[in-house]
């Protein structure tokens, strides 16, 4: 197996966005989970998550989790086309692109969603 070769620059970046969902579900009220609290776009909702995994290889559909001003958020959620169950992307590098330099995980949102954080 050959060993994959990730800059060091993209490490810290790595652990500086892990530290940063961390942060997330530390410093925001986490209900039942473990993890971030995530806003579905696309529903109006935030809910729970708990991280199951991560790191996860990429390898699969992922769909794409965005950190911004107000947390986490990304468009589709539980019951809607286009929520993959939790399996997120983070473009750590910012290049639009899912590739080797970005982070993988599961951590799944857990219902009923709510309207407030």
């Amino acid at each position: 197996m050959k060993a994959l070769k990730i800059p060091a620059a993209a490490c810290l970046v790595g652990a500086a966005m892990m530290m940063t969902v961390a942060a997330y579900a530390k410093d925001r009220d986490t209900g039942r989970g473990t993890g971030p609290v995530v806003f579905v776009t696309s529903q109006g909702l935030y809910y729970d998550s708990i991280v199951v995994a991560d790191p996860l290889p990429a390898q699969g559909r992922f769909q794409q989790l965005i950190p911004g001003e107000n947390g986490l958020s990304t468009e589709f959620g539980p019951g809607a086309p286009g929520h993959l169950g939790g399996r997120w992307w983070i473009d750590l590098n910012e290049d639009g692109v899912m590739d080797s330099g970005d982070r993988y995980f599961l951590c799944p949102l857990l219902g009923p969603g709510r309207e407030h954080m």
